[in-house]
């Protein structure tokens, strides 16, 4: 019960409020790990006019989120920046002087609530215990560590930057100086056995970190992994791998307190990802840097993936981004994903209310098969995915997009 009244009061306390979160992309990282496609680039020469052109597109955008409460028909007064999330590319790659320039500047430019989430992600060979003292001492209040697995082999064949012993040495260290900790690891790596999976997951338990987003190992076209795999070097992963490691992740989390609430993320209670949740609950957001999106709930936006033309446009005074206008299908089908991979589901009332009753019609028509199939489930009104059909979830919600039937 008390799991229960966590999980709606989570979602109620973030839609309830006036506010958005900012996302700053830090596009640097130590080595390319071959299976990402994330922009980022090896080279640190660009690093300190990055550092000041994130800072000054902040600046340049400091009204955006008044604009988004505006358009809300909210008081803007009461508009509040409730996340800030350093994500990449690796930003722990950045001095604490270069962090602390953003966290002020989104201060001194925004109204931030009075205890925002600032996440950082980082890497175990950049957390030395002098830099987390330092990330403490300047907000940064949650962190999310890149571990993907503490075995040896597949990290060398993922290209990761650190090692075994330094994935388990930064975590017996960030525990001691933060709380809120969330760990990736990553499944279905070729290779890797049942027993071996369920050996990372007890390791991360360990430590007791209370937060754990763990993805399958998927080939994005244009990356190492891709051409490893083409060349016969790399094993290509294997689906009914990465389901059987799924489930075993599922119920074994399940087992430790951990709570489901969104198909990659487990959390315990109170430390459920704010920044993360806002985005799956259709909160407004900025993004900063090269890359980052945003989404003001009716277009969204993205700014160039190229340092030096977002660099030049910056110092132009100009912002580089493209902007799309959502169409209602867009939105419905955003929802949809967005609400079929999360614990709170898709509430057939709003789509009937945001949408129309076509919408309606045509979500329960396309749902009818996978609910006889106990795939999906439709309770207290609200349309959400049956264990047996969670790790189906992303091909489900596709055959419920609606396509092409806006003018």
């Amino acid at each position: 019960m008390a799991s229960s009244n966590y999980i709606s009061s989570f979602a109620s306390s973030l839609s309830g409020r006036s506010g958005g979160a900012i996302y700053i992309h830090i596009p640097f990282c130590k080595q390319a790990c071959h299976y990402c496609d994330f922009h980022f680039s090896t080279s640190m020469k660009k690093k300190e006019e990055m550092v000041l052109a994130i800072a000054k597109e902040l600046q340049m955008r400091k009204n955006e989120l008044l604009d988004c409460a505006r358009s809300d028909k909210n008081d803007a007064e009461f508009w509040e920046v409730e996340t800030i999330y350093f994500g990449g590319g690796t930003p722990s790659r950045l001095q604490i002087a270069d962090l602390k320039l953003q966290i002020d500047t989104i201060y001194e430019n925004y109204k931030v609530a009075q205890n925002p989430e600032i996440t950082l992600e980082a890497n175990p060979d950049d957390l030395s215990e002098e830099y987390l003292i330092e990330l403490s001492k300047i907000g940064i209040n949650r962190l999310s560590i890149g571990i993907q697995s503490f075995f040896e082999d597949d990290l060398a064949m993922m290209n990761r930057a650190h090692n075994s012993e330094e994935a388990q040495k930064c975590l017996e260290l960030a525990t001691q100086y933060f709380d809120n900790i969330s760990i990736d690891l990553i499944y279905g790596i070729p290779g890797m056995s049942n027993a071996q999976w369920q050996q990372n997951i007890e390791t991360a338990l360990r430590f007791g970190v209370p937060h754990i987003s763990s993805y399958a190992l998927t080939v994005e076209p244009k990356t190492a992994l891709n051409t490893l795999i083409q060349k016969g070097k790399i094993e290509a992963p294997k689906d009914e791998v990465a389901e059987a490691h799924f489930q075993i992740l599922v119920e074994t989390l399940d087992k430790n307190g951990f709570i489901h609430y969104e198909l990659s993320n487990f959390g315990k209670e109170n430390y459920f990802s704010k920044n993360n949740s806002a985005y799956w609950l259709g909160k407004k957001y900025i993004g900063i840097g090269p890359s980052a999106h945003s989404y003001d709930g009716i277009s969204r936006s993205w700014n160039v993936a190229n340092n030096a033309l977002y660099l030049k446009a910056i110092q132009q005074n100009q912002l580089p981004n493209e902007k799309e206008i959502l169409s209602t299908a867009d939105r419905y089908n955003e929802y949809i994903m967005t609400g079929l991979r999360t614990i709170w589901g898709v509430a057939l009332d709003r789509i009937e209310r945001e949408f129309g009753l076509d919408y309606l019609d045509y979500l329960i028509k396309q749902s009818e098969k996978f609910v006889k199939d106990e795939l999906l489930a439709i309770e207290n009104n609200i349309l959400k995915p049956t264990s047996k059909g969670k790790f189906l979830t992303d091909g489900i919600a596709s055959d419920l997009f609606y396509i092409n039937l806006e003018e």
